[in-house]
């Protein structure tokens, strides 16, 4: 540790102590050595600590954004030093102000508010009730280029946001087809702010229907497995098992944390997906509590004792698992996602009102509309073939398998 604070000087080494204790009761000396001597994160943060200014995620904005800054932020977020933000949200409120900064004047006095009052305030709220992930982020990014897009068309067409017509706001649709979304909620906004006629339309995209199912059958077998296969890792059959119950997708698996658990005083475990805790069947129970105390992290250092540990903890301290490799590995042990998923929707929509299953798994209302509306038009029909087919009554999964104890594979 003495390469790391050797140089450091004014409010940084101070700051830096607990980053050195960390290090100095690392389980794996020989890896914090081959990191101290090798990674460009511990020579980047050897050069900030030896300046002596106070280190902040103000400072670390300023740096370029490459592997070595990241890995530094995270050190030392991990340990304490910095508080936690939400670095994806930190992401669109830098790249916003640099992108509306190069645009046109005239441009940048219309998307400009558009950016920062409607889109990053409304993914501050979202951040504020639960982790905004990269996906949003990346959605987010893609509505304010296409209202850029969008106000350069008119530009270059010589129109006004005043002057707009339905004909020319038509014709951008039919010219821009994959545009509609982002196009829509910008011609809602300005419309809002009297920017544009109140009677242009944006037609609204069409929810894209699954067509990527599993037979009922299947489904519970692989949900079987996922309880019962010790033979797989125990972090594939838990993720397994919350997406063929609970219809949760990967990015909202490996950010939960531990405190989103609990058990009663009757031995029951729970675990919170939205603001209600579900009750889990008793063998998901268990792999639950074995991997919240039985967990190896993967990470060089320790996370600092005040973060709320995640449920799959990942290399870097603070971190959970990346969803690529909870994907990767789950495709490798033969158990799809996609399919997976929307089959345990629908199962779940057709036998519990759209409000209480988006209430439950925490998707928004109108998603789960959808599902219900495309359930009763579909899988209706699906279920009653196959009845016909099989000559047997196919058993649709009750509340019990959702809430209670006695899901498939339990007890």
């Amino acid at each position: 540790m003495g390469e790391l604070l050797a140089p450091a000087r004014g409010e940084a080494a101070g700051q830096l102590r607990p980053l050195a204790e960390a290090l100095g009761a690392a389980p794996h000396p020989r890896s914090v050595l081959a990191w101290l001597r090798r990674h460009s994160a511990a020579a980047l943060l050897a050069d900030l600590a030896a300046e002596g200014e106070a280190l902040t995620h103000e400072m670390l904005d300023r740096l370029p954004r490459m592997k070595a800054t990241r890995n530094v932020r995270e050190l030392l977020v991990g340990t304490g030093v910095l508080p936690a933000r939400q670095e994806n949200l930190a992401r669109l409120e830098a790249w916003t102000s640099t992108f509306i900064g190069a645009l046109p004047a005239g441009q940048a006095r219309v998307v400009g508010p558009y950016a920062r009052w409607h889109i990053v305030r409304d993914a501050r709220r979202r951040a504020a009730r639960r982790p905004y992930s990269a996906r949003a982020a990346d959605a987010d990014v893609r509505g304010i280029r296409i209202a850029a897009a969008f106000t350069a068309w008119l530009d270059h067409e010589g129109l006004g946001l005043a002057e707009l017509t339905q004909v020319d706001l038509d014709r951008w649709l039919t010219e821009h087809p994959t545009m509609h979304r982002g196009t829509r909620a910008f011609v809602r906004w300005a419309i809002i702010r009297r920017l544009a006629a109140k009677h242009l339309t944006a037609a609204a995209p069409r929810w894209p229907l699954p067509s990527d199912f599993l037979d009922i059958d299947e489904l519970d077998a692989q949900l079987s497995r996922c309880l019962n296969d010790t033979s797989l890792p125990r972090e594939v059959r838990i993720g397994g098992a919350l997406s063929r119950l609970y219809a949760l997708p990967l990015t909202r698996i490996v950010t939960l944390t531990a405190d989103r658990y609990t058990q009663e005083a009757d031995g029951q475990g729970y675990l919170t997906l939205e603001r209600n805790p579900v009750l889990l069947p008793p063998k998901l129970d268990r792999l639950i509590q074995e991997q919240i105390t039985g967990a190896a992290s993967t990470s060089m250092i320790s996370p600092h004792s005040e973060s709320p540990p995640f449920l799959m903890p990942g290399r870097v301290p603070g971190r959970h698992r990346s969803i690529n490799w909870l994907y990767t590995q789950m495709r490798k042990h033969g158990l799809p996602v996609r399919p997976a998923r929307n089959t345990a929707m629908i199962e779940a929509i057709t036998c519990l009102p759209p409000i209480v299953v988006a209430d439950l798994f925490g998707i928004h209302p109108g998603t789960a509309d959808s599902w219900a509306r495309y359930a009763n038009a579909s899988w209706t029909a699906y279920l009653a073939a196959r009845r016909e087919d099989a000559g047997r009554t196919v058993r649709s999964t009750d509340t019990a398998r959702l809430r209670g104890p006695h899901a498939a594979g339990g007890e």
